[in-house]
Parts: structure tokens; sequence; C-alpha cells
């Protein structure tokens, strides 16, 4: 009889909800002690713990890591040498849309501002922008790219989609980052939802900001690094532009950073993919993972090793 297929799990939920299956061992590790096995056919690390919790299986004989999140910045330098590691695509892309959507709804209608009037009595009703007409660009059209796309629609925005390269789909036109600089001042919303990587950190800099229309809003999902903090603050503590980020450079941000408390920037704490979105579909992408590998099949999603 054939061994059977050791499958680490970093909580008892995820074990509880892939449930027992012939020839698969559901093993707890949370990285916090020794391996369970000296072989482990997948291993699903911890989520959000950063790439260095990654040296932890330099000692163990491993089939595939299954990294809970989308982004991988960091994971070559630390990867043991030979793993096959594999991200979540097809995991974060609705929440991550969805809260991307609902911080531009926020932005423009001056929720945050209502927010704060409610708790001083304050009766302010003047109008506001809308999401409704507007010109959207996403800068970034992967997963989370595309998925933004398909919830802006229904909100009769004009979305323009661009890509790393130019290329023609169905839908019309994506644009290449080449003409990045001819189509920022044509949009009154810019999303950035582009990977890290040498060629997007601080992609968002003094010029790309100083290329937005004025009053124009900038929402990031990215990555922190993929903007320029300063320069980022110099255009939002000023009034030009305004912003709505995810996530921030540095991470957690400081909590006396004046980008807190800076008039027409809303913050929130990195949980684009925070949400009860995330858990089941995590649990289809292991279960997933786990079939092709009894069939002896590739795994999905590999993108280093």
């Amino acid at each position: 009889m054939s061994a059977p297929l050791r499958v680490s799990l970093p909580t008892q939920e995820l074990v509880d909800a892939l449930q027992p299956r012939d020839g698969v061992e559901l093993l707890v590790w949370d990285f916090s002690g020794p391996a369970p096995a000296e072989r482990l056919d997948i291993v699903v690390p911890p989520y959000m713990r950063g790439p260095e919790v990654l040296a932890a299986l330099k000692s163990v004989d491993i089939g595939l890591i299954q990294s809970q999140s989308i982004g991988y910045d960091g994971v070559a330098d630390v990867l043991p040498d030979g793993s096959v590691f594999a991200n979540a695509a097809g995991v974060h892309e609705t929440s991550t849309a969805e809260l991307a959507v609902g911080m531009m709804i926020a932005s423009q209608r001056g929720i945050p501002d209502f927010v704060r009037n409610q708790s001083s009595g304050v009766w302010d009703n003047a109008q506001r922008p809308s999401l409704a007409d507007r010109r959207v660009l996403l800068v970034g059209y992967g997963g989370v790219g595309k998925a933004i796309e398909a919830r802006l629609l229904p909100f009769e925005t004009d979305v323009t989609r661009m890509a790393s390269r130019s290329r023609e789909d169905a839908a019309g036109t994506i644009y290449g980052i080449d003409s990045l600089y001819e189509q920022l001042p044509l949009h009154e919303i810019v999303v950035v939802s582009v990977p890290l990587s040498d060629d997007t950190r601080q992609l968002v800099d003094a010029k790309f900001l100083a290329a937005m229309p004025d009053g124009s809003l900038l929402v990031n999902v990215a990555r922190g690094l993929v903007a320029d903090t300063d320069a980022l603050l110099a255009e939002t503590s000023s009034g030009r532009l305004r912003a709505a980020l995810d996530v921030t450079d540095p991470e957690p941000l400081p909590g006396d950073h004046p980008l807190w408390t800076t008039p027409g920037v809303l913050i929130t704490p990195h949980v684009g993919g925070a949400s009860s979105a995330m858990f089941p579909r995590m649990v289809r992408l292991i279960r997933k993972q786990i079939g092709l590998m009894l069939e002896g099949k590739e795994p999905v999603n590999v993108v280093l090793g």
C-alpha cells in the first residue's frame, strides 16, 4: 500500500473543512514548532506571516508550498532549493475588488466625513462627486484588476484597462504601461493593483501623481512599496489629490504618521483579502491541489520552482 499524501495546514479549521479523504493525511502545523513529518507533499503556510517563515522548511522534504496570498514578493529569496511554490490566485480577487469599489464609493460620496460628522451632530449635505460617470484607470489588469472592472461597470463608470503590454480583447483595447503618462491626465480615479516587482516598486512616484488631474482619487490595493509615501503625502496634504489606501509603506503604518490625519485620505489596514469570502475559496484551492497530486497531475498557480 502506498504512503498517504501528507498535507500540513496552519489551522484546525482548515483541516475540518477539508474533511478526511482516502489516501490523504491532514496535519496541523502553524510553523511554531518542528515539522510534523520529514516529508510533506503539500504545505500551506500561515496567512500574512511574510516570506521569512519559509525558512522553517529548509530541513523538510516538500512537494508543494501552497501560499494563502496572491503576492509572492520576497519569496524567491528564501524559498528552499528545489521547492515548488504556488500562489492563491482565485482566492482573494473577489474580496479585494469588493473593498476597492467600497473605498471608491466611500471616498467619492464622503462617507468618512459623514461618520465624523455623526459623532459631533454636524449636518453637512453638500453635494459630493459620484462614482457614476467617472473615468477610472485600472493600472494592473490581472485577476484583481479584472474583478474590479466587473464590479465597476454596473456603476456606470468609464473604465480603461492597463497592463504590462498593450493588446486587444473582446472588450477593446488594453493599454500597455508605456502609455501611462498619456492616460493618467484623462482619468478621475486611478486604481493600482500591480504585483510588486523591480519594475513596479515606487511606480506611483511624484511624476505619476503630478500627472493625475486636480481632485482625482488614487486607490492602492497592490503593495505599499508600489507608492512613494513622501510624494503621496505631499500631494494629498496639499489637498490637490485624494487617496484610498489598503496598503502603505511602512506597514503597519505608525500611529503618529501624518497620512492617518490627512484630509481626503482613507486608510484600511491591508484587509483586501481578509473577508469571509477568503476561507471557502482557499478550501476549494487546497482541495483542487490535493486532487491533482493524487492523480499525478501538475498543480495549478505555480509561480516559482
